[in-house]
């Protein structure tokens, strides 16, 4: 780590947030922003409750609200599949990149957060080499689920992306959620 990362890292895990707020670094700078709205929640929560009971029983379980980390990179995730039993990382703030299996971001409304889930974060997810990237977004035209396969984390992108309209159901093709389908009962019907 370079002095300047060393430093970033000290004053993200420093920070003291007022209630509702969180930090991420991203792309190398620390980024703050409000908890998602009630229907952002609403998603979540229908999809942590389905995906948890398809897990059940399994090593691996649905998370959300926990810190990933990646070299110096640290996430929120909306959602994340990882070991009910995670290894935390060296900095102890969170679960390492290398044991997700599933990440789920659902879109917050405005441009900043937006294009945080859509480019940068998909970007970070691709060079941390997770293996299943799902973007839930209410903001794509009528609402559209992106499923990221296959990451290529020397391009920062990946090489399977699979986009699909609200109404259009998404299956997880691999992973400890393999067969989970992303559909109405996680989204709810097409916008507009």
């Amino acid at each position: 780590m370079t002095s300047l990362d060393k430093v970033l890292w000290r004053v993200w895990k420093a920070m003291e947030l007022p209630e509702g707020y969180r930090a991420e670094i991203i792309e190398g700078v620390i980024e703050v922003s409000p908890t998602g709205h009630f229907s952002h929640a609403r998603v979540v929560n229908r999809l942590r409750d389905a995906l948890g009971a398809v897990l059940e029983g399994g090593e691996q379980g649905a998370w959300n609200a926990a810190y990933v980390i990646h070299e110096r990179a640290a996430w929120i995730p909306d959602l994340l599949v990882a070991p009910r039993d995670p290894e935390p990382s060296k900095a102890g703030a969170g679960t390492k990149a290398s044991e997700v299996q599933l990440i789920v971001e659902v879109v917050s409304p405005g441009k900043r957060s937006q294009d945080r889930d859509r480019l940068r974060k998909r970007r970070e997810y691709a060079r941390a080499g997770i293996p299943v990237y799902v973007l839930i977004d209410d903001y794509d035209d009528q609402g559209a689920v992106t499923l990221f396969t296959d990451p290529r984390p020397d391009q920062a992108d990946w090489e399977d992306i699979h986009r699909v309209p609200y109404g259009t159901e998404v299956t997880i093709p691999e992973g400890p959620a393999k067969g989970f389908v992303i559909g109405e009962a996680i989204t709810g019907p097409k916008r507009g």
